[in-house]
């Protein structure tokens, strides 16, 4: 399994790396991890083998991984495995096809994330360079055995956007005990939540491409409404400063709750204080954090949207709205809230029911038909796709130069006084 990200980050990719290392090596097969180093990285780790990175990259919480030596290919051929699965088409994932040609093993691809949806993490980010993302990680796919995709959406525009390879939907499941019988009212007393309060709550990174303006103000639409609601936001990132400014400008900074990153015990328990889950992103492959919050028993209100869809049946286990519209989705929410008790319950059971359809040991099951369905062949790429993947890669660091020229060309000429202009008292130092 080689991926950008690990514990002890915490997204998507990092988890579901995780849970399906977890769930296989739970049935006797072993799995090595392949990943970057990362601050605060646990000391021991076993089967682990951790590639030198730069930290926080471009003020994320990322890891760029640095040129491999040989001591991986060592570690592999020690371990002998059967199937090479990469988690990503960058970084370790051409790190993935070097290992996976070395030793002549099938290559599988998890396209967790659409990645044209990231590029603001990089410097000049623009359209063509979004192509070119697009154009790699498409290349990419074609090169591999196999394609997982976590979500019937995330298959279907991966078909449409040229992959050949065969496209299979493995969604990442949820360990359903990780999330059941959770402390619902310590967490809430531990974040000054009064126990009888309506809590709305969201769990996820708080970053731009979450859609976290729509969402919070849909939820200072919901909490401004009755005196006893209070939103609970499990996360950290960018967005956070943006989000309490927001509930402060309304004059309801004391109930807004940011928890930053949680795990474990405390995140099965922040669930279990939520009364309604609200999602408003539309950049996900799966929706992760919406199955996590079914298996509390959490009903969900989200927008219509990759990852959403195939998890939140509309008015089963809770709401699915068509459309962007910040009003429609504090009414839907709304509605679920004030519904009579027995309605809350039916859709607190259709939460839990859809978070057992999507369990762990179903999707790991899944999996492992697939790698036993290409184990014993060998990563022999059609020349033609190698080249076009190398092109792309070509053009993409081609722009890359580019862009950081020109933003050093620019950040130059703003640094230099217009002519004729006297020098502000700090400039010229």
């Amino acid at each position: 399994m080689m991926t950008n990200t690990f514990t002890p980050h915490v997204g998507g990719v990092a988890r579901s790396v995780a849970s399906f290392a977890a769930a296989y090596r739970e049935r006797g097969h072993g799995v090595l991890v392949v990943a970057p180093a990362f601050e605060n990285m646990p000391a021991v780790e076993e089967d682990v083998v951790r590639l030198p990175a730069i930290q926080n990259f471009n003020g994320s919480d990322f890891s760029v991984v640095l040129p491999v030596s040989e001591f991986l290919m060592s570690a592999v051929s020690r371990f002998q495995p059967d199937v090479v699965h990469a988690h990503h088409p960058f970084l370790v994932g051409s790190t993935a096809l070097r290992v996976a040609h070395r030793f002549r093993l099938p290559l599988v691809f998890t396209h967790h994330t659409m990645y044209e949806r990231y590029t603001h993490y990089v410097p000049g980010d623009c359209a063509t360079l979004r192509r070119f993302v697009v154009g790699l990680s498409t290349a990419y796919a074609n090169l591999c055995d196999l394609v997982f995709a976590p979500s019937d959406s995330v298959a279907a525009a991966l078909v449409e956007r040229g992959v050949r390879t065969p496209v299979v939907v493995v969604p990442t499941g949820v360990r359903l005990e990780d999330f059941a019988a959770g402390d619902g009212t310590a967490f809430r007393r531990a974040e000054g939540i009064p126990d009888n309060a309506v809590v709305l709550g969201h769990a996820g990174r708080l970053a731009p491409e979450k859609n976290l303006e729509f969402l919070t103000d849909a939820a200072l639409r919901l909490v401004a409404a009755q005196a006893d609601r209070h939103f609970l936001v499990v996360g950290a990132g960018p967005s956070d400063v943006a989000m309490r400014r927001a509930f402060e400008a309304a004059g309801l900074a004391d109930r807004l709750h940011v928890t930053g990153v949680v795990v474990r015990e405390r995140l099965r328990d922040a669930y279990a204080a939520m009364n309604l889950f609200l999602f408003a992103s539309l950049s996900e492959t799966q929706g992760m954090v919406l199955t996590e919050a079914m298996a509390a028993g959490v009903p969900v209100v989200a927008l219509d949207a990759p990852g959403a869809r195939e998890l939140v049946a509309d008015g089963v286990n809770g709401r699915l709205l068509a459309g962007a519209d910040v009003a429609a989705f504090a009414q839907a929410a709304e509605g679920v809230l004030t519904a009579p008790a027995g309605r809350r319950a039916a859709l607190r059971e259709g939460a839990l029911a859809a978070a057992a359809a999507n369990a762990m040991p179903m999707t790991a099951t899944l999996a492992l038909a697939h790698y036993q369905h290409v184990r014993g062949g060998a990563f022999m790429p059609p020349p033609e796709d190698y080249d076009a993947w190398r092109g792309v890669l070509r053009q993409l660091r081609a722009e890359w130069e580019l862009l950081k020229g020109m933003a050093g060309a620019a950040a130059d000429a703003l640094q230099q006084p217009e002519a004729g202009r006297p020098l502000a008292p700090d400039q010229g130092r």
